[in-house]
């Protein structure tokens, strides 16, 4: 049996036939993907709202809200895979499914670029210059 497909709903999976769906495996400490995760939910992105987040269970809960006005719920949930490596993914629902037109995907794919960018600048080595 299939499982029943909700409308308006979207989650990341490591076997998403969509690969921008597939979530993110880092080679990088929990503690700097939760930081990371935490900034961009609690105003990092435009229009975000961190609601909760609890790092022994690795779950953010946050919301979006369009200008439109249409609000997309959003549950962020950071682990560690069975490689020690730090596992993201993400689910998104539409507060109003039938307006959703393919918002909530969005809402993800923009989280988990902003997530690469913001994880990529932390890696990079600082330069100093000689004075």
């Amino acid at each position: 049996m299939k499982p029943e497909r909700r409308r308006g709903f979207v989650e990341t999976t490591r076997d998403a036939s969509d690969s921008r769906l597939q979530g993110r495996t880092y080679a990088i400490p929990f503690e700097h993907v939760w930081q990371a995760a935490l900034t961009l939910t609690g105003g990092g992105l435009s229009r975000w709202t961190r609601h909760e987040a609890d790092d022994d269970e690795g779950v953010i809960l946050a919301s979006v809200t369009s200008l439109t006005g249409a609000v997309h719920d959003i549950m962020v949930r950071i682990t560690l895979d069975e490689n020690a490596q730090t596992r993201v993914d993400a689910s998104a629902q539409a507060r109003k499914p039938l307006t959703n037109l393919g918002r909530s995907s969005r809402r993800l794919r923009r989280f988990f670029r902003a997530l690469d960018a913001a994880l990529a600048r932390a890696a990079r080595p600082t330069t100093r210059t000689q004075p």
